[in-house]
């Protein structure tokens, strides 16, 4: 792993547009991780809302070259305002953590 991108929208090949760690109770969170070379395994990212875990999606990937995963928050009825925190892992492996935070309006 070598980036990890957070913000509003996702590009067509999985890297995050509009870089924002700071997102209102409305807004689609998104999150990239961008890997620098070959390989395969599993990336996994543990969203959290304080210290409650709200989802914890992972994609099995297998990449010829330097790639981007992307992942996708979202609250149908809107995000609580506070402080989050994505936490990502490859292969059960820690290897990084981004906070964020949801504000009014």
């Amino acid at each position: 792993m070598t980036t990890i991108q957070l913000g509003r929208s996702v590009n067509s090949d999985h890297t995050v547009g509009g870089f924002t760690t700071t997102f209102t109770p409305d807004d689609s969170i998104y999150l990239a991780v961008l890997t620098g070379g070959a390989g395969s395994g599993t990336i996994r990212v543990r969203w959290k809302y304080g210290e409650r875990v709200i989802d914890e999606p992972k994609k099995e990937v297998s990449y010829h070259q330097a790639a981007a995963t992307d992942f996708r928050l979202l609250s149908p009825g809107g995000f609580p305002r506070g402080d989050y925190t994505a936490e990502i892992f490859v292969n059960d492996q820690p290897a990084g953590t981004r906070a964020f935070r949801v504000e009014a309006r």
